[in-house]
């Protein structure tokens, strides 16, 4: 069968080798790394030890279970817990629940809809180019930033539209840099002048392969080359950008292309991307860019809305994981193998630090109407079947890639999970690795996360939602920085 040939990926790591290496040193050896699943009495009151991907889960749940009396939650990386604000009032039921389920229970005063409420008054007064706000859960405050370009009179104005919300709902600091889209200088995909990141490839909801990168990539052009003045391999099918979200679907001319789930982290390295996840507040996060290689940082926000130079963005995910141009569009995912969101744009750089954000995967999925990895339904995150009531919020069983799932344990679909079929995962990065392809001893996933072997003959990839592996599909990580 006839599949598009994906080209090597070129090294690409100049002014973020340093960062790469030191995000590299604490992806690959602890990416299997397994959550405390013990269970006694005592446990079922205390705070679980989960991995940022479970309290992801756990959190959805429990927004479901509590209702109101939900005001956000977040992820405390250093005791694996997952700490949930409440709004208790005079039922303690609640409290009682959230313990239950496993989780750290605090009580705040901001409910969401007075969160949500402070976000649309700055909306109204204060949707001003170079500023952003996002809900903060570890403060149960709005977070307001304005970049360099807030002076004078439009200082002024945020400052005061904050103030008036009160310093117990919101605060303000500034930032040094500009934000702006990262759009030019990767190694990825090439159209109409401007050069992008491939973030995450999926199956369209025809059954066509196709990938995710930024909208506004995709409004920037229609065809997409994986060479710079190359043919064109791919065409946007739906883009959105500015408005809600930034997101595009890009589908493969050939059909019969074949699309790994799996992000390149260079160093004939991948990760196996197995679901498509939400953002906790302060997980851990990895970020996959052609200009500066692998990157790392924590989840500060969920639901920023951001006022770029060339409109305003909602939706988005705040970090503060470093990026420059040619980054955007790119992949943003966990060490075991969630995508979680897509480079769009933010300030600073990787040497003197700064804001970045993303376009969350789930949201776009449902969006487009397009799966991810083994499967997942459009928007779909975790694929745990344990309930909120106490019981384990698994994230797609044991391992992901490599670990458990070399020796033939639960992989959720990682490597050592049989996907569908293709050609030899053991290809360098850049490589073809098809969808489903074997896993030839010592590389595919296994050395990549954890540095176990995924198991001689195992078989990995997840159809044609695979993500970004190779150069025109691997170079997934964010680009797009003007």
């Amino acid at each position: 069968m006839s599949h598009k040939r994906i080209p090597k990926r070129k090294a690409a790591f100049a002014a973020g080798t340093v960062v790469a290496l030191g995000a590299a040193a604490i992806l690959l050896p602890n990416a299997n790394a397994s959550q405390d699943g013990s269970s006694n009495d005592a446990a079922a009151v205390a705070p679980k030890t989960l991995k940022a991907t479970d309290a992801s889960d756990l959190a959805s749940q429990l927004e479901e279970l509590l209702g109101d009396a939900f005001a956000g939650s977040y992820y405390d990386s250093d005791s694996q817990q997952l700490v949930v604000n409440v709004i208790s009032g005079d039922n303690n039921n609640v409290v009682v629940q959230a313990k239950k389920a496993g989780a750290k229970v605090r009580e705040v005063d901001n409910s969401l809809t007075e969160l949500a409420a402070g976000a649309k008054t700055l909306k109204e007064e204060a949707t001003i180019p170079g500023t952003s706000w996002a809900v903060d859960p570890r403060t149960n405050k709005i977070l307001v930033t304005a970049d360099s370009t807030v002076t004078g009179d439009k200082w002024n104005t945020i400052e005061s539209t904050v103030k008036s919300l009160g310093s117990d709902m919101a605060t303000i600091k500034k930032s040094a840099g500009t934000f702006k889209t990262f759009v030019s200088g990767g190694d990825a995909i090439f159209g109409g002048g401007a050069r992008c990141s491939l973030g995450f490839n999926v199956t369209a909801g025809d059954g066509s392969p196709a990938f995710l990168t930024a909208g506004h990539c995709g409004v920037a052009a229609e065809q997409w080359s994986d060479a710079e003045d190359g043919q064109p391999i791919a065409t946007v099918d739906q883009a959105t950008f500015p408005g809600d979200g930034d997101f595009a679907l890009v589908k493969y001319d050939d059909p019969a292309t074949q699309a790994p789930s799996e992000v390149n982290v260079g160093g004939g390295q991948t990760v196996a991307i197995s679901q498509a996840a939400d953002a906790e507040v302060g997980a851990q996060v990895f970020r996959m860019g052609s200009t500066t290689g692998l990157a790392d940082g924590q989840v500060l926000g969920l639901d920023a809305t951001v006022n770029y130079p060339e409109g305003t963005v909602t939706g988005l995910i705040q970090t503060d994981v470093c990026a420059e141009p040619g980054d955007s569009g790119g992949s943003l995912f966990t060490q075991d193998g969630s995508a979680i969101g897509l480079t769009s744009g933010g300030s600073g750089d990787c040497t003197v630090g700064g804001e970045t954000f993303f376009q969350p995967v789930t949201t776009a999925l449902q969006a487009v109407g397009a799966t991810l990895g083994a499967g997942d339904a459009a928007g779909g995150a975790g694929a745990g079947d344990d309930q909120a009531g106490g019981e384990e919020a698994g994230a797609g069983g044991e391992a992901g890639a490599g670990g458990e799932a070399g020796a033939g344990g639960d992989a959720g679909a990682g490597a050592g999970e049989e996907a569908g079929a293709g050609g030899d995962a053991s290809a360098s990065p850049g490589e073809e690795v098809g969808a489903g392809q074997e896993v030839g001893g010592e590389e595919a996933g296994g050395d990549v996360i954890g540095g176990e072997e995924a198991g001689n003959g195992q078989e990995t990839g997840n159809g044609a939602g695979d993500a970004a592996g190779g150069d025109a599909a691997g170079d997934a990580a964010g680009q797009t920085h003007n």
